[in-house]
């Protein structure tokens, strides 16, 4: 879209207002509504947004430790750009024109917080190299009979899930709220998020659904909206929808994994697939693998960001624990996918449904670059059993804290993303586990509070 394709539109349509948002380093959509005026005049050069969305927490508590901005910067304005080709139209908000930003200058000077800039660079070094990387996230995620007041009023306890049991796949649940179920298809494929397939889990009022893949940047641009737009449409119908990683210990977590490929610049040629190699895997795609499995400890925090991700990330419940990788085996780390050219392609299963999109994506994308830079040979065997049994090349941090301390101090993440990036982010994820054990949980008042 151009400037004067814009205003042309804008004109047949009638339009007086445009909504914008970008990703914070949560993932968690920020921004704002505004005149057609204001819009316009900034479309070349940008718009100043207070930097403190990159000096405070998702609920919007700031950070102690920010070096980025904070009370020491006097929370500036930083510059915000929109990307015209990010446009799209909004369905439930009667066609609202909508656009996604980030913080990137004209200079080439980005801001090295901003997570949509961060994967933008490493889509541009892949491009550099010679391919074009093709990615998708597919997400699981309960559904709920709440609304965010009905939630707060019991204090978080005992929602109710939108259908009852475990009926994973099932034909039957759907057709309770058959409304909601079609309106999460449709509309979705309305905002440009379009849904290859969408079915019940196992577990009560769990959903998963996939989206088409694409090129990385747009790949993660879709996952963002996903999440948001999930929300907003099961807000439409009295519900809720949560993308926590494990939100009940007794039942599965959420995955997000990613599922990613490298073509030729042209896209005619997946470079993953060689019919004539050992399990038809190209000696380009068994590099992607190493260095994937290479750089996972060092850059855990990316793939789960919380610390309830670490409750997922547990042996026996369907998200890996280890260093591993696979042919179509779902209990390790990587899952190799090569039945047919068009489909080639690795699935990273430890991110999960709690990601920052671009944050994931730029680790898996950068991981596999560096092990084809570094010309990285795939010496772990795969493994044909039990992924959680085979910890011979190591497992992953079990905690917000010791993956952010190990990430912080690895030269690898550094390589990967920047030290500006690096120190900010393991900043914020220190916070982040730092809120979590100042906190006293029902569980140690249960345990503890008559007995000790």
């Amino acid at each position: 879209m151009t400037p004067q394709a814009l205003t042309d539109f804008f004109d047949k349509h009638h339009i007086k207002k445009i909504k914008y948002a970008f990703a914070d380093i949560d993932g968690v959509l920020r921004g704002k509504v505004i005149s057609r005026n204001k819009f316009m005049a900034g479309i070349n050069d940008g718009y100043g947004f207070c930097d403190v969305v990159w000096g405070w927490d998702m609920t919007d508590a700031p950070y102690d430790n920010g070096q980025t901005t904070g009370w020491h910067s006097g929370y500036p304005d930083a510059p915000v750009r929109i990307d015209l080709d990010s446009f799209r139209r909004i369905p439930w908000e009667d066609d609202l024109p909508f656009f996604l930003a980030d913080f990137g200058r004209t200079d080439g000077n980005d801001l090295p917080a901003c997570p949509r800039s961060l994967l933008k660079r490493i889509a541009a070094q892949c491009y550099d190299m010679g391919f074009v990387a093709r990615m998708a996230q597919e997400f699981e995620w309960f559904n709920f009979r709440e609304t965010p007041q009905s939630l707060q009023q019991k204090g978080f306890q005992k929602p109710e899930p939108l259908t009852p049991g475990m009926f994973g796949y099932s034909i039957l649940r759907p057709s309770l709220e058959s409304d909601f179920y079609h309106d999460l298809f449709d509309l979705l494929t309305r905002f440009d998020v379009p849904i290859e397939g969408i079915h019940t889990e196992t577990g009560p009022g769990v959903y998963e659904a996939a989206i088409h893949h694409d090129e990385a940047v747009r790949a993660a641009d879709k996952a963002v909206l996903f999440k948001t737009a999930v929300k907003e449409i099961a807000y439409r119908h009295g519900l809720m929808a949560t993308f926590m990683a494990k939100w009940n210990a007794d039942l599965p977590g959420c995955s997000g994994h990613i599922h990613q490929s490298l073509w030729n610049i042209d896209q005619t040629q997946n470079l993953f697939f060689d019919a004539d190699k050992p399990d038809r895997m190209s000696d380009l795609m068994r590099q992607f693998v190493a260095g994937q499995l290479h750089c996972l400890p060092h850059i855990t925090p990316m793939f789960a960001p919380t610390v309830n991700s670490y409750k997922r990330l547990v042996e026996g419940a369907w998200a890996p624990t280890t260093v591993t990788w696979s042919i179509d085996n779902r209990t390790t780390a990587l899952r190799v996918l090569n039945h047919k050219e068009a489909y080639c392609r690795v699935e990273h299963r430890v991110s999960g449904a709690d990601t920052n999109p671009y944050l994931a994506l730029a680790a898996a994308l950068a991981s596999g670059l560096y092990g084809i830079r570094h010309g990285l040979s795939l010496d772990i065997p795969a493994t044909t059993g039990n992924g959680y049994a085979d910890k011979q090349h190591g497992v992953l941090p079990a905690s917000l804290a010791d993956a952010t301390r190990h990430m912080a101090d690895s030269p690898i993440a550094t390589e990967l993303f920047g030290a500006g990036f690096v120190d900010h982010f393991c900043r914020t994820r220190d916070w982040e586990a730092r809120q979590y054990a100042r906190h006293v949980s029902d569980w140690e008042l249960k345990r503890y509070f008559e007995i000790v």
